[in-house]
């Protein structure tokens, strides 16, 4: 999840890991190959709904959203350089709730909520995890719910709150790396075990190939890249252990803009007919689904 405190993900040309793992060959999934094709559902304009924007945006026509790729499901690149994911199938479906046009740009991770809080963007689509210390600054209309979850090779038994000794791979400079992992491992060394090697990899890809390979015993993830590595591998791997700090993904609007009332009302449309159910089902995220969207929903 990806607020700076909570959650910290790895940008494009981030360095490669601290802890050198072999060159993958071999059985390599090419997943570039695999990833799940972009999904449009039937939406109507809904003018009650569409009432509720400022006039600025409603006169404008568009919603101009801005997204920090690559973070498979939610917002990566395809081969040909378009931003897709879910939350940019969602946005789009919400934008057709309001009668708008969704215009993405691409922008530095954090520089998406200052820019925003500027003019350029009406709101930040990036995988932002609601937090208090967050709403501060911005207010945020929930989306899904998400938290960190493990993953195995199918059918290895392993105990994510047991896992001494093993090899587990994370993405750089992720939560999983700079706080969960090292946790867990130091949780194990006070208890008399050897502590967890944690492998770090540039990309989620070469996480997930690490594992397909036996490179690493199992990866810790955000739940819906996990979600997505097992939908994209074909059964060869599963989730284990339970869902830990979960909380909620929300896009970042400025503080008590009409536009949040207006988004709030569009996805809960979403939600009661249909097609936010069929979007995250396409995108293999339907855990985090939500069933009610709020404003500022994150209790701690």
């Amino acid at each position: 999840m990806r607020v700076r405190s909570l959650r910290v993900r790895v940008l494009a040309g981030v360095a490669a890991a601290a802890l050198a793992v072999p060159v993958l060959s071999g059985c390599v999934v090419d997943e570039s190959a695999l990833d799940t094709k972009p999904i449009t559902v039937k939406v109507e304009k809904q003018p009650e709904i569409a009432a509720m924007l400022p006039a600025s945006i409603r006169e404008s026509g568009v919603l101009r959203v801005g997204t920090n790729p690559p973070y498979q499901p939610n917002e990566f690149k395809d081969r040909e350089g378009h931003i897709i994911g879910f939350d940019v199938d969602l946005m789009n479906a919400v934008a057709g709730v309001l009668g708008l046009r969704a215009e993405y740009s691409e922008s530095d991770f954090d520089k998406i909520i200052p820019a925003m809080q500027g003019g350029t963007f009406d709101l930040g689509m990036s995988s932002f995890t609601d937090s208090l210390e967050r709403q501060k600054e911005v207010d945020f209309v929930d989306y899904f719910s998400a938290g960190i979850k493990w993953a195995q090779k199918v059918g290895r038994g392993i105990d994510p709150d047991n896992a001494c000794g093993l090899r587990v791979g994370v993405q750089s400079t992720t939560v999983e790396d700079t706080d969960e992992i090292p946790a867990k491992s130091a949780a194990c060394e006070k208890a008399g075990k050897d502590p967890i090697i944690k492998v770090k990899f540039e990309t989620q890809d070469q996480v997930v190939n690490a594992l397909l390979l036996g490179q690493i015993d199992a990866f810790s993830a955000d739940s819906p890249v996990t979600a997505y590595a097992i939908k994209k591998t074909d059964g060869q791997l599963e989730e284990v252990g339970p869902l830990y700090d979960a909380a909620p993904y929300g896009w970042p609007i400025v503080k008590g803009s009409a536009l949040g009332p207006a988004l709030q009302a569009a996805l809960q449309y979403l939600i009661d007919n249909g097609q936010y159910e069929k979007i995250a089902t396409h995108w293999g995220v339907e855990a985090g689904m939500i069933q009610r969207s709020e404003i500022n929903g994150a209790k701690g």
